[in-house]
């Protein structure tokens, strides 16, 4: 019989399976226990980050209620007593931090495609994992297949423009992609950044979202800015040309002003000095004479 998961992918039964059907040592459904010493971690694991706390609280609820799910493994060829693990690594290791000896296994005949296949599919349900982590899962399906991205939006019940927006993080530098898998920022930072064209552009553009603490509107201000200077220097100048006007106007009006408070008599001294910030204007009205 040909597993759901393979008619959604395409994969027929493996060679080997067919050819080891009727000699199989185990039932494909049945629960053993294995030695936890002789699993390995699953070489196609999606997942780069594990909360701690988490693996804690699930180990808690397998001590006091036992493996309710038992881990998928499959036999590596070659290796003697020697399994990878396929589905279950939060639960192994749990089990591994309570210190069993054995954990209980369904093993099953899978090829390396079907594995990562599977562990990838698996995790991407679970809808746990990094927008990074998420993507990489896609960028693996899509080799493994040999699909396009609208093929496995298809298979896996997306729009195909989400696939195509989470495989574009994949292009961002390590330093971006590393602050997405932290949290340190959010994915519309990162798919703001895309626009920066440059990376050591939004290498430092990622250095002032962490240190200034900017939002996303705040990001998106400043690519304009870097990507149309052209633009941003004419609102400058546009800028001084006003600034400049409101000067003279105020400049002027001191001058009518103490031009009228001249015309009544009182004499007036003034002096005017242009700094390199700002006009200085100081003002000597003599007091009346006793």
């Amino acid at each position: 019989m040909v597993k759901p998961f393979n008619r959604i992918f395409g994969l027929g039964v493996s060679e080997k399976a067919e050819a080891e059907t009727e000699v199989e040592t185990y039932h494909p459904d049945e629960v053993i226990q294995l030695s936890v010493n002789s699993i390995e971690p699953n070489r196609y694991q999606p997942r780069s980050i594990f909360n701690d706390e988490k693996i804690r609280e699930l180990a808690q609820t397998i001590k006091t209620h036992g493996i309710i799910q038992p881990i998928v493994v499959r036999k590596l060829d070659g290796e003697e007593e020697t399994f990878e693990l396929i589905a279950g690594e939060r639960r192994l290791r749990a089990v591994q931090s309570l210190g069993w000896e054995t954990v209980s296994v369904i093993i099953r005949e899978m090829t390396d495609a079907e594995t990562a296949s599977v562990a990838l599919i698996e995790n991407l349900q679970r809808e746990e994992l990094t927008v990074v982590e998420e993507a990489t899962a896609y960028a693996k399906l899509l080799e493994l297949h040999g699909l396009t991205q609208e093929a496995l939006a298809q298979r896996l019940g997306k729009n195909q423009s989400t696939i195509a927006n989470k495989l574009r993080l994949l292009k961002l530098p390590e330093k971006v992609q590393q602050a997405l898998l932290n949290k340190s920022i959010t994915e519309r930072h990162a798919r703001a950044l895309i626009k920066l064209k440059e990376s050591d552009k939004q290498i430092k553009l990622l250095d002032a979202i962490l240190e200034n603490d900017l939002n996303v509107k705040q990001t998106e201000e400043r690519i304009n800015k870097m990507n149309n200077p052209e633009d941003d220097q004419k609102k400058n100048r546009s800028k001084l040309k006003g600034f400049n006007k409101d000067i003279r106007i105020a400049m002027n009006t001191i001058r009518q002003s103490l031009s009228m408070v001249s015309d009544t008599g009182v004499k007036v001294e003034s002096d005017e000095q242009e700094l390199e910030d700002y006009y200085q204007i100081t003002i000597k009205i003599p007091k009346k004479k006793k």
